[in-house]
Order: structure tokens, then C-alpha cells, then sequence
């Protein structure tokens, strides 16, 4: 399970500090598919930072008592000095799973070949997405958290990416950002909205696409930038 109580998060702006969650409660429970949805700028990703503990909230708290995925496919979680091979060892340590079962995984799963030597630097992003997204999947996560990364990749590495997470998702929970309907229909049951720092829950995924899709201009509307929060 994991609960959010009164958690709020803001970030410095030009003018002055900019709220993008403000006082949200919701509980993800195990087996409960859930898409989160919102106009740019709303929280969204904020949101999912805060999920995997990337970020902590400014007030309120996180409770987590499951294995949670940092955002599939993100990948600010390499280190772009460290090879992708050293990235893969780093990582299997702190998890504490074995190196060479995982190794053996992301190698066969990225399809990178010889940059699985070269630093992350080197990487393009679709690399950098390929390996994170490998990284990510060697894990037998209780929960995915799944942020816009279907695409990546061409038509038969993202058929292949579909069929691996769908393999994890058996035994798992996934948490996922899109715009897509037809894939939080795919994936999700359950739908919340976020809309200027609240957040709306809605038991039907249908009810909640709804909503988000009648939101109209808002959506358009231009969004002050602000350090560190995205979409």
C-alpha cells in the first residue's frame, strides 16, 4: 500500500513560490491499476517523483510499506560518467540482486551492444530510455510507476517493452501518466485528475478520461515555468 496524507509540494518561480500539489490524500492500493492525468504544468510528474522517493514533499507525509519502480524509462537515475555495464552493477547493489542474472537481463533486453561499455553521456535518449526501461523491468518491482515510455524504441522493441511489462504487472501494480486513452484503458481501472494542486479520484478509468478530456482550454492555457516541477 502506499498513502499520501495532506502532502503538499512547491517549487521557487519568478513570482514567488508556485504550489503544484497542495494538501492531496490518496491511497494506491495493491492490484488497483491507476492512470494519473492533468494538463501540463499540473503535478503530474511532481507527483511521481514523489511516489519513488526521488523528492520529498514539503508537508504531509508518504506512507510506503512496498518495493516501488523509479518512473520507467527516466533517466536521471544514471549516472552519465559510469558505462551503462557500471550503471547496472551500481544499481544491482544498492537493490542488492544479483549482478550477473541482471546484467545478463538488461543486455538482452536494451539491444545496445558495445555502448553497454561506453559512458551514458555517449548515450542518445532512446538508449538512455532503452537501457533505464531494461534497468527497471530486471526488478520485481510491487509496483511500476510508468510515465509516457511506451513509445519508446521502434514498433518491435515496444511490442517487446509491452510483453516484459505486462510479464511484471502480473504480480504487480502499476501507477501510470499518459495521454493516451487507449493505454490507461489498457492498463488502468482507476483514474485521478489533477487540476490547479487538488486532486480529483474517480473509480471508473472512463469517468475520470472524461472529466480530464472536458477540461477544455485548460489545458492550453500557458504555465508559468517553475524550478524543478514538469508537467
Amino acid at each position: 500500500m502506499i498513502r499520501l496524507e495532506n502532502v503538499s509540494k512547491s517549487y521557487p518561480s519568478k513570482f514567488g513560490r508556485h504550489t503544484v500539489l497542495d494538501r492531496i490524500n490518496v491511497d494506491f492500493p495493491p492490484g488497483v491499476n491507476t492512470a494519473i492525468m492533468g494538463p501540463n504544468g499540473a503535478g503530474k510528474s511532481t507527483l511521481m517523483r514523489l511516489l519513488s522517493g526521488a523528492e520529498m514533499p514539503d508537508s504531509g507525509r508518504i506512507i510506503c510499506n512496498a518495493a516501488v519502480s523509479w518512473p520507467l524509462g527516466f533517466k536521471g537515475g544514471l549516472h552519465g560518467s559510469l558505462s551503462g555495464r557500471e550503471n547496472v552493477a551500481f544499481i544491482s547493489r544498492i537493490y542488492r540482486r544479483d549482478y550477473k542474472q541482471m546484467m545478463k537481463y538488461v543486455e538482452d533486453f536494451a539491444e545496445i551492444g558495445k555502448f553497454m561499455n561506453e559512458p551514458i553521456r555517449n548515450y542518445s535518449s532512446g538508449m538512455k530510455a532503452k537501457l533505464s526501461f531494461g534497468v527497471s523491468l530486471a526488478i520485481q518491482f510491487d509496483y511500476y510507476l510508468i510515465d509516457e515510455v511506451m513509445s519508446v524504441g521502434d514498433p518491435k522493441f515496444r511490442r517487446k517493452s509491452k510483453a516484459a511489462l505486462l510479464e511484471r504487472l502480473s504480480n504487480a501494480t502499476v501507477i501510470m501518466i499518459s495521454h493516451s486513452a487507449s493505454l490507461m484503458k489498457e492498463y488502468c481501472v482507476r483514474g485521478l485528475v489533477l487540476e490547479r494542486g487538488r486532486l480529483l479520484e474517480f473509480s471508473n478509468i472512463d469517468e475520470a478520461i472524461k472529466y480530464y478530456e472536458n477540461m477544455g482550454s485548460a489545458q492550453d492555457e500557458p504555465v508559468p515555468h517553475v524550478e524543478g516541477a514538469n508537467s
